[in-house]
């Protein structure tokens, strides 16, 4: 069975529920998943895992979360090289600049995005959820 981590930060609870929806999709394809929040991943897990989803919403203007979720991804950074990663997370204004400059940092990293980044505005909607279980399903193939 193939492991894997679902590691997101939330303030308003709209990217736990991306979470949970992405979780619910690795199960549905015959994964095992763990969930954690931002603040207890450390690079010392990255291998593992199969696969890992990383949620976290825009903030600001349209950066990653700074106090929790950007430094633990930033240390992360060097042992992105050949992993299959997936992204999501919530906005409630911009375009999605920071999922683009997120995708952008795991292309250079040389990660494996192994989807289509999740992206939605505010809470999601039925077609948000499914696309994130969409995306746990692709961490298993």
């Amino acid at each position: 069975m193939k492991k894997i981590a679902v590691v997101y930060w939330s303030g308003t609870g709209n990217t736990q529920a991306m979470a949970e929806a992405v979780a619910e999709g690795v199960k549905s394809a015959g994964g095992e998943v763990v969930i954690y929040t931002a603040s207890d991943f450390s690079a010392d897990l990255m291998n593992d895992f199969y696969g890992i989803a990383f949620g976290c919403p825009s903030m600001g203007v349209e950066v990653l979360e700074e106090s929790e979720f950007e430094p633990m991804f930033s240390s992360l950074e060097s042992k992105l090289g050949g992993k299959r990663i997936s992204l999501f997370g919530s906005y409630g204004w911009g375009d999605g600049e920071w999922m683009r400059n997120w995708e952008k940092t795991c292309d250079d990293s040389g990660a494996f995005l192994v989807s289509e980044s999740v992206i939605c505005n505010d809470f999601p909607d039925n077609e948000a959820v499914e696309s994130c279980k969409a995306l746990g399903m692709a961490l298993v193939e």
